[in-house]
């Protein structure tokens, strides 16, 4: 048998996976977590903050594809973490879902239409937060 040598040159397929990154913001840092993980299991890269402030950070120094974030949250809102977010990187303004049980407060609900943003009111189906993460990044 002779041996062949093969091109050192690699060339990927052309189905490469290209891996999108996610931000979860909440402060239940037992849902924040659970959702890292089933997220991760639908191969998303997922980073979690549990106020509005340390998502800023996060913000500042990594690049998100789109950010789950509940509202009502301690040191910064998510609607606010939404309007900072927003100035940071205006690429994020529609890539945002929001999370929350309280849909039907008068300024929740203002800020939810007025932004014309997607949102989930909790508890929610973890297969509805999948399917709208994946139509949000496909």
């Amino acid at each position: 048998m002779k041996f062949t040598p093969q091109p050192d040159e690699f060339k990927p397929h052309g189905n490469t996976l290209e891996l999108k990154a996610i931000l979860v913001v909440d402060d239940d840092q037992q849902l924040a977590s659970a959702l890292q993980w089933i997220l991760a299991d639908e191969n998303f890269l997922v980073d979690i903050a549990f106020d509005g402030e340390e998502a800023l950070l996060k913000l500042k120094a990594h690049v998100y594809d789109a950010v789950i974030c509940d509202l009502k949250m301690p040191r910064l809102r998510g609607d606010e973490f939404y309007l900072k977010a927003s100035e940071l990187q205006p690429n994020l303004e529609d890539r945002f879902i929001f999370i929350t049980g309280f849909a039907t407060d008068p300024k929740i609900a203002l800020f939810l239409n007025k932004h014309d943003v997607k949102y989930l009111v909790k508890p929610f189906l973890i297969g509805g937060l999948v399917d709208c993460v994946k139509e949000l990044l496909c």
